[in-house]
């Protein structure tokens, strides 16, 4: 799935308690209150830990233009333009929208493919089928979906490695669950471990069905440490989520409209979560949950 050698060991998936282990091993007393001390701490171990990822062949980004994938490509360019951004979305998204405006400011070579609802569904189709029973349901259809789309796009430019922005949210705050959290911070390292179930497993069934390599810098052990170190009133601030990762973003030179671009789920700037709606409706199903039922039942037929 990933390049870390914490997430893998010998092509597999590492086992939960392996992770969780390894993620209470990061745990450090020091604590940074101070907003300069504390961008002036991440800024050089963000930017080491994309650049020292950035492979000798062409690449992807899966890019959404929020501000995590678009730190990734603006700060990839500083170093190669041998990449390209791919963007994936139902008629209406705001993310292949906003995506194209970043873009056309980053001077990026970006990809973009507006897919019919019946491409959807063929998508939702093939996503059920590589991830089998256990893993059906209805953020991992839509957020796999869309990845799946993605990746599918590349296949033209022969592309297999490809940049995610996934931990970020975790080390950063960016769920609502950590703004309601009494103790974001403790909410985080908990959202880091629970990534194993909600994201690896579905990543990794990806990754190794289309024999592809995902790319994660914000999951880098050093940048972990670090981020886990920022007082959780710089991570969400006046309700600003991810609010010291922001303003990493404009010191390192992106402008104030795209490093404080609200969140958006990818399922949802992608309007893939409308799509399962809408062809759920189309197949005679009443609610989602049912829609899911017929797409699980497509693996039977595997």
């Amino acid at each position: 799935m990933a390049e870390l050698s914490n997430i893998l060991d010998n092509g597999k998936l590492i086992s939960y308690e392996k992770w969780s282990t390894y993620i209470d091993s990061l745990r450090k007393k020091e604590t940074i209150e101070d907003e300069k001390t504390a961008i002036s701490e991440l800024k050089p171990i963000l930017e080491k830990a994309i650049q020292k990822r950035i492979p000798n062949e062409k690449f992807g980004i899966l890019f959404s233009g929020g501000v995590d994938s678009t730190l990734i490509a603006h700060l990839c360019k500083k170093h190669t333009n041998n990449f390209i951004c791919y963007t994936v979305g139902i008629q209406g998204s705001r993310d292949v929208e906003f995506s194209s405006k970043v873009s056309n400011e980053l001077k990026l070579n970006h990809k973009t493919k507006i897919l019919s609802l019946k491409e959807a569904a063929k998508i939702f189709e093939n996503t059920a089928k590589i991830f089998g029973k256990d893993l059906i349901n209805i953020v991992n259809i839509g957020v796999g979906g869309v990845v799946l789309a993605a990746i599918e796009l590349a296949n033209k430019d022969k592309v297999k490695i490809f940049f995610s922005g996934l931990g970020s949210e975790e080390i950063f705050a960016g769920y609502q669950r950590h703004e309601k959290s009494d103790n974001i911070n403790e909410e985080c390292w908990g959202g880091l471990k629970t990534t194993w179930q909600r994201d690896f497993r579905r990543d990794y069934a990806i990754s190794k069905h289309k024999k592809i390599k995902f790319l994660t810098p914000f999951l880098d052990k050093e940048l972990i440490i670090a981020a886990m170190k920022i007082d959780s009133n710089l991570k969400i601030k006046s309700e600003t989520k991810k609010y010291i990762l922001r303003k990493v973003a404009e010191k390192l030179g992106l402008k104030k409209e795209f490093s404080f671009r609200p969140k958006i789920a990818a399922q949802y700037g992608s309007n893939f979560d409308k799509a399962i709606s809408m062809i759920a409706k189309s197949k005679g199903f009443k609610y989602k949950r049912e829609y899911l039922d017929y797409l699980t039942s497509l693996c039977d037929n595997k």
